[in-house]
This record gives structure tokens, sequence and C-alpha cells, in this order.
């Protein structure tokens, strides 16, 4: 079997796998103060180093989470909360974001971005200049990569414009921590969410990271657990999971080299082979992540095909894949039309170059076979 879909979510690490059993072996509630409740403590709050250390942030700003999605809603309603009566959305964000944003009473403005999906920083600095103090503070939200291009977002520049502004500039970087390499006070932001499941942890697990700027308000009442932010015994075995996820993932930077190269090779055999549109080219872009187009062979098609030979892929965004409608990131893009015929092929810390070198045999096979039918006489 070829497992070439990690920005869904990527297979267990070894080590993820021993953290959370023997996190599920210590037993007591981390919010006790007896023996097992210390235990299980100790294990929370050395999972939050490691994962923080990951991203380049003191533990001390981190408040676990259900996963990605909570994260950036915490973010969203937080600035919402706090006053921010307008939201400026990059056009190319996760649902979790815009949906976050959309559910609330403020009113929500898309941030356009280019051909290959790059966010316009001319338009945030215009928007900025006309913006109303009945608006409230400026929020902004740019994801940091791509979840279906892999385009990388220039998130450092977009912060020093909303923060001239004395505005709140939210990053999901879910896709990109242990892809590339994060460091959230080099980019400026002010709230950064990541999640567990993308870097080999379990699923159910995930962080926000606030800086000093950012105003929080808790989403979950109860007990005050996360520092008040998020009531509720928190997921020990899954946090430790995340921690030692986080662990590993920073040894994979030596490794991040070597995935642009395998992506980049099976993208110039498609190219050269079958004259496929590749998405985000001439943009930096996650070095694990392909996303193409083949006019002609369809979404669905393509991943059956594909599933048939045991290599395993997505037509786009896992949250969005089964949902017939144009992907809102091509459309951005202008690329609409090319949207019932993408794939995306995304590899990680298990995946070797082989992986990639099948993927590409047996694409070209499948698309090889559907031209041969397409162009058989009828009987």
């Amino acid at each position: 079997m070829t497992y070439l879909d990690y920005n869904a979510t990527a297979p267990i690490r070894p080590e993820a796998l021993e953290a959370v059993t023997l996190a599920m072996s210590v037993g007591g509630n981390p919010s006790s103060v007896h023996a097992a409740g210390r235990a299980a403590r100790a294990v929370v709050e050395a999972a939050r180093e490691d994962v923080a250390a990951l991203v380049g942030a003191p533990a001390s700003a981190l408040v676990f989470t259900s996963g990605g999605t909570e994260a950036n809603g915490l973010a969203v309603d937080s600035a919402a909360a706090g006053g921010s009566g307008r939201l400026l959305i990059g056009a190319t964000e996760h649902d979790s974001v815009r949906a976050a944003a959309e559910a609330g009473s403020a009113i929500v403005e898309t941030w356009p971005v280019d051909a290959r999906g790059v966010a316009d920083l001319d338009w945030l600095t215009d928007r900025l200049r006309a913006w109303r103090p009945s608006d409230g503070r400026p929020f902004a939200a740019l994801m940091l990569a791509n979840n279906e291009t892999g385009v990388i977002q220039p998130v450092a520049e977009a912060a020093a414009i909303l923060r001239a502004a004395n505005g709140w500039l939210h990053v999901d970087a879910v896709q990109a921590a242990g892809k590339i390499p994060v460091d959230f006070r080099a980019l400026g932001a002010d709230t950064l969410a990541i999640a567990s499941h993308k870097l080999g942890g379990p699923q159910g697990s995930g962080a926000l990271i606030a800086g000093p700027r950012a105003a929080l308000t808790r989403r979950l009442h109860g007990g005050g657990q996360e520092g008040g932010l998020r009531g509720g015994t928190e997921n020990v075995p899954g946090i430790a999971g995340f921690g030692a996820a986080a662990r590993a993932a920073l040894a994979d930077a030596p490794r991040l080299e070597a995935w642009a190269s395998w992506r980049d090779a099976a993208a110039d055999r498609l190219i050269a082979e079958a004259g496929v549109t590749v998405f985000g080219q001439g943009a930096p872009r996650l070095p694990n992540t392909l996303c193409f187009a083949a006019p002609g062979f369809g979404s669905e098609l393509q991943v059956m095909a594909l599933d048939l030979e045991g290599v395993m892929v997505s037509a786009g965004a896992a949250c969005s894949s089964g949902k017939v409608k144009a992907s809102p990131v091509l459309t951005a893009m202008g690329a609409a039309d090319l949207a019932g015929s993408v794939l995306r092929v995304s590899g990680g810390w298990g995946t070797r170059k082989a992986d990639w070198d099948r993927f590409t045999d047996v694409w070209l096979a499948a698309l090889a076979r559907r031209r041969s039918r397409q162009q058989a006489p009828a009987a």
C-alpha cells in the first residue's frame, strides 16, 4: 500500500503511539493534587513544552484544544468578542476559519489572492488605510501553507502590515508545522493554530498559541483548565501523543529537501508525459504537496483508479472532497474550470522516493487506459 494523503491525516508515528499508551497507563486527572494527578499533569506540561518548541513559542502561550478547527475557532471568536466588527479572511483559508467568521455577527470580507494562490499584500495595505474606527480592531486570517496546493503565504510581511494598524493576525499553521520550519516569533503572528494528526500524532488534539497582543475569550466553560480558556479535563493521552509527534517532527528537518525533490520529479514526469497543470508553481510551496489537474479525467475517477492499485491520495481537502462543488481555493485562484479534475498528493514522515515513483507510474498507466477507452471506436 502506498499512502500519499498526509495532508488529510498522517499515519501515527511509533513514538506517538508509545506515548499515548504510556499516558493511558498513568491514570489520574491532571487537575488532581494526589500522586496520580501530578503524574498526569507532568505528562501534559512536558507535551506543552514539546509542542511549543516545534513552533518556536513559549509553553506558557499554548492552549491545548481538540484540534485545528477548535483552535481556529477560538482565535476568530475571540477577535469578534473583543470588538472586531470586520474580519478579513484570506480567499484560500480553511473552511474552519471562514465558517467561524461567518457564524458570528461581524462583517466578513475576502482577502484576495493571485493566480498562484498568494495573498495580495497591496490589497491588505489599502484596505487597512481605509479602516474606520467604528469597525473596531482590524483582524485578518492568513494560513501559513494551503492544505490543497501547499502554497506558502507571506505571513511575516502581512503581520508587519497588521501590526502597524494595531491589528490582529491569526495564522492557521496546521498544514505547515512539521513540513517547513515554523517560528511563531519570527512570523509576527498574534495567534497560531496547529493540529496533532497532521504531524503523525493522534487525532483529536490541537493547540492555539497566543501572543501578548491577542485577547482570548473562553469558549468552553467549566473548571478553568488551560489557563481558564478551555474548561474540561485535558485529553492526556492525545496530548502526550501530540508532544511525541512534535519532537519527532523536529528531527525531520534535514529530510525536507529530499521531500521536495521527490515531489518535483513526479511533477516533471506528469507535465512531460500528460501535460497536467500544477497549482502553485512559481510560489513557495510545502515540500510534500503536489496539487495538479488533468482536464478530462475526473478527480473521483483518478482517486478510485489509484485506490484499486493500492495508492491512496485525495481529490482535494479531506474536509470537502466528498462534496460536489468547486474548490473555493481553486476558484479564488481563477481555476474553477479545472476543479473537477484535481488531485492532491501529499507525503510525510513515512514516505520514501519509491512511493512517489509508484504513484507516478500507476497514475500515468490509469490515464493511458482512460485515453485508450475514449479513443476506442463505438461498437
